[in-house]
């Protein structure tokens, strides 16, 4: 069971309910669209799944009814009874809360493997991922749906035009790739940019050890000036002897390293210290 695009408009015209754009709420009308999304995510009997920006409950019904543990989030207080309404009496779990702000081993328990599956609002999908990656470890991967220029730079490597810092962090923590393309004629409103469903999986270690606050800022400061060489992106953090420790050219962009080639400079810097001022 899921809704049709005529379902989702009687149900938003009899509770009065408009889609809100503050919210980025774009509600997937096409039955096809959210049984591909739960088949892609691969989940069943015995998994547990959780779902941000659950909406009116289309992707909800179709995630229950593969058997999985649903529990939804919903953030718009309007929407929620509707929601409630539609999908408890499936066994799915309801909860009202700002996904960026709930305590997620509070809500989930301390241990997994739990899978995200979601149809982000595009306003935070990044931040909402890289925040899921850092503070909720019981996610061990998710499928997420989010606006394709947003999904490409999540899954962007080396050389890859949407590749950026985002691109990296992500790759400390997990593997990401693009699984699919979904067409803005399936959501009512209808967006003006096409979305991707995004695989990310958790890595069981991060992919280097090294100090993160300082990892994190020389991808910052490398990408922060796209057009410059490292030597010049990165001085003051990085001197010549670290470069040549990495085995990094300081003539290189930030765009050519990957997250272990960015794991050498961190690590190599941090000993050799920055360059004197």
């Amino acid at each position: 069971m899921t809704l049709t695009r005529r379902e989702v408009s009687e149900l938003l015209g009899r509770n009065g309910i408009r889609p809100s754009r503050a919210l980025g709420q774009n509600f997937v009308v096409d039955p096809n669209t959210v049984r591909r999304i739960a088949r892609l995510a691969a989940v069943g009997p015995g998994d547990r799944v959780v779902e941000i920006g659950a909406g009116l409950g289309s992707l909800t019904l179709a995630l229950a009814d593969t058997g999985a543990t649903v529990v939804a989030v919903e953030l718009d207080r309007y929407i929620t009874p509707v929601l409630r309404s539609l999908v408890e009496p499936k066994g799915v779990r309801v909860v009202e809360g700002d996904a960026l702000r709930l305590d997620w081993a509070e809500l989930l328990g301390d241990e997994g493997p739990w899978v995200l599956v979601a149809n982000l609002p595009y306003n935070v999908a990044t931040p909402l991922v890289m925040t899921l990656l850092e503070k909720a470890p019981m996610i061990g991967r998710m499928l997420v749906m989010v606006q394709r220029e947003a999904g490409e730079r999540l899954a962007a490597g080396p050389g890859d035009h949407a590749y950026g810092a985002v691109s990296v962090k992500l790759a400390y923590r997990a593997r990401a790739s693009v699984v699919g393309r979904v067409p803005a004629t399936v959501f009512v409103p209808q967006p003006n940019v096409e979305s991707v469903l995004v695989s990310v999986v958790r890595r069981p270690a991060r992919a280097v050890e090294v100090d993160e606050a300082r990892f994190f800022e020389l991808v910052e400061a490398g990408f922060a000036h796209r057009r410059k060489m490292l030597r010049g992106a990165l001085a003051g953090l990085v001197d010549e002897a670290a470069f040549a420790a990495a085995g990094v050219r300081p003539e290189a962009r930030a765009e050519e390293l990957d997250v272990e080639t960015w794991g050498r400079l961190t690590a190599c810097s941090a000993t050799s210290g920055p360059s004197p001022s």
